[in-house]
């Protein structure tokens, strides 16, 4: 597919020219939802292009030419030159992405069955679940949150962030993966129990190593060679 007739009408190539318009384009930064895409990628082992976005930057996530790929100005979106029935189509939110690419590669998500459906409850947790309360935990630990002096917003996601990985070492409790086999729900989730200790600092603060199937998980996820090449993708500038 060519330049023309596939990713010249939208409008964020023009300020992030692709590099090999025939590929996915990958819109993103190294956050914890950031490499959920980045890590689903390497793991299918697709070409991709990478536009490195700055979520801080207004000229970058804020200018016109973004926010006609997302208008809820976040990272990560794709574009897509050989979208459904072939033609070019953008996405954003990156539990969609997700859902997207596994189906159209046909892997990490069953095609049906009760499997698929276990899988997606997994990682609407994800969505809806962790990421938004350890996000909340980080603000209030970590950046400018912490300056609040009334203690009880930190206790609340301190508290809640701890319920959060009962739920998950409750289901690592007797299977290797979080929906049995791997899926998008470990690579949705694993980066941002990562992010704890990584990002937040807060793993004495929410007990994460009290957490025992968490930690054995963690540890496959993070040994999966995609896992660590996906944690990288894009690389911050020199």
């Amino acid at each position: 597919m060519s330049e023309t007739t596939g990713l010249q009408g939208f409008p964020i190539t023009r300020r992030w020219p692709p590099k090999r318009p025939d590929v996915i384009q990958l819109y993103s930064l190294a956050t914890p939802n950031g490499v959920k895409v980045s890590i689903m990628l390497e793991e299918l082992g697709v070409p991709y292009d990478v536009h490195r976005i700055s979520i801080g930057d207004p000229a970058d996530q804020m200018t016109p030419e973004f926010l006609s790929l997302n208008p809820n100005n976040k990272i990560p979106a794709i574009l897509d030159p050989d979208g459904p029935d072939g033609a070019p189509m953008g996405l954003w939110e990156s539990g969609a992405i997700l859902i997207y690419l596994a189906d159209k590669y046909q892997r990490f998500l069953p095609a049906a069955g009760a499997a698929r459906y276990q899988v997606l409850q997994w990682l609407m947790f994800q969505v809806g679940g962790v990421g938004p309360m350890f996000g909340q935990l980080g603000f209030f630990h970590r950046y400018k949150g912490r300056e609040i002096q009334d203690p009880r917003p930190r206790e609340r996601y301190y508290a809640e962030s701890r319920r959060i990985l009962g739920v998950i070492d409750g289901q690592l409790a007797e299977r290797d993966w979080i929906a049995g086999d791997y899926s998008i729900a470990d690579i949705a989730i694993g980066p941002w129990v990562r992010n704890l200790r990584t990002g937040y600092d807060a793993a004495e603060q929410v007990g994460l190593d009290d957490f025992a199937h968490v930690a054995r998980w963690q540890e496959r996820f993070l040994a999966r060679p995609a896992v660590q090449r996906g944690l990288l993708i894009p690389a911050n500038p020199d």
